[in-house]
């Protein structure tokens, strides 16, 4: 029988309740959660301004999970230290956020980090080409970045897919495993269809934190991919 791949839930503390931010963190983990998703916005490379290093820092003494820093800033080398201090551990970017896409994917794992790319919906797959050598992670963008509860954008599933040849390609060629994760819109009535097209890592907001029972919502995306047998 073929193994059901590893999969992961990350709610994005962006819709979480900052009043108890602390207390929703160890909420959403003993409900189920794999990751914390933590999404910094500057007000310049995206129009909303949201938290820095001093918010993770806060709240790393408060799970043991993996924080997934997303940043939508630029420039961002300067922040890519102070996120690895703070107790980040992995650290997503822009491409377009960057002069220099390399040098920044080094700073990350310099600092002791996992390093991800996160490619907008209009941002084409071509920008990998010369840095898979430097990921631990492609995040996909199924909104455009900036403001949380937004609709998934259904083109995203033939990135999915096409992303999913390129990295399945890399893993059989290097025997290094890259994840994919993908943000916005995710919820209990499409994630089947996000998993079958190749994403393994799942950042959900409102669809988490919106509701009353964090365990339940988890539970029921878990039903759902687990649903799904895919090649």
């Amino acid at each position: 029988m073929e193994l059901q791949p590893v999969t992961r839930i990350a709610p994005s503390i962006l819709s979480a309740d900052f009043s108890r931010l602390g207390e929703e963190v160890r909420n959403v983990i003993s409900a189920g959660a794999d990751w914390i998703h933590f999404d910094v916005m500057d007000n310049h490379y995206v129009p909303n301004l949201t938290i820095g290093p001093m918010v993770c820092k806060a709240i790393r003494p408060c799970t043991d999970a993996p924080i997934d820093v997303h940043l939508m800033c630029e420039p961002v080398d300067d922040l890519i230290p102070q996120f690895a201090q703070a107790g980040a551990n992995i650290i997503s970017f822009h491409p377009e956020a960057s002069r220099h896409v390399d040098r920044s994917l080094s700073l990350i794992r310099d600092n002791g980090c996992k390093a991800g790319l996160v490619l907008n919906p209009a941002t084409p797959l071509s920008v990998l080409d010369h840095v898979m050598d430097r990921l631990d992670l492609i995040l996909l963008m199924s909104v455009n970045p900036g403001f949380g509860g937004q609709s998934f954008i259904p083109t995203t599933l033939d990135k999915l897919r096409a992303t999913r040849q390129r990295i399945d390609a890399w893993q059989e060629k290097t025997g290094n495993t890259i994840l994919l994760e993908v943000d916005g819109g995710v919820k209990t009535d499409n994630i089947a269809q996000i998993y079958e097209a190749g994403a393994d890592t799942f950042v959900a907001g409102s669809a988490i934190f919106g509701q009353q029972d964090y365990a339940a919502v988890i539970a029921n995306m878990r039903k759902q991919i687990a649903g799904v047998r895919r090649s």
